[in-house]
């Protein structure tokens, strides 16, 4: 093993040492396996735009990669659907799924860098629970992370990313989330 490997991203270490026993004394879990822990998290772009421009899909699959450090997978369309000139097979967008150290290297320059650098941020929605614990989140611009070059940009993008815990209900995901640096805005 080399020394980068030994080293643990930042957001690991503040969960081993602050969230796992804050979360434990708050809801009272016997075990340690039983604390809410992030699973991984996954960032995509869907683009109806990939049906008429075949480079589009190519550019947004390179912000992904550097907003990432990781090679995106193409999403294809499941089923035609008429109206939108799609056809079952079609190319519509990309994503890519983080775990272990990537993703706490991901979530840490999210929520530490690219979420501060929004105009006129007030919050994260603290709703926007799927039920089960996990947070989805839309971003509107990619130029809101430092990886990304602004005068190689040819078109503002959006992109989704989600957020896949272990916790049982949204209230204790909230909270693992909260613990872990998420800017919630106050309801």
């Amino acid at each position: 093993m080399t020394a980068a490997a030994l080293i643990q991203p930042r957001l690991r270490e503040k969960y081993d040492k602050e969230v796992l026993s804050a979360l434990r004394e708050q809801y009272h879990y016997g075990n340690v396996m039983q604390v809410p822990r992030l699973v991984k998290a996954v960032v995509n772009i869907g683009m109806g735009e990939a049906l008429t421009d075949a480079n589009a899909l190519d550019r947004a699959a390179d912000d992904v990669a550097a907003i990432t450090g990781q090679k995106p997978i193409i999403n294809r369309a499941k089923r035609s659907i008429a109206n939108f000139r799609l056809r079952e097979g079609n190319p519509i967008g990309v994503s890519a799924t983080l775990r272990g150290a990537r993703m706490y290297e991901f979530l840490d320059r999210l929520i530490s860098a690219a979420l501060p650098r929004i105009r006129d941020f007030q919050g994260l929605n603290p709703n926007a629970f799927d039920g089960r614990g996990n947070y989805s989140l839309g971003i509107r611009e990619q130029l809101i992370f430092p990886e990304i070059d602004y005068d190689k940009v040819d078109k503002v993008r959006g992109m989704q990313v989600t957020i896949v815990t272990t916790a049982r209900s949204d209230e204790e995901g909230r909270r693992l989330l909260e613990l872990m640096g998420m800017p919630f805005r106050k309801t």
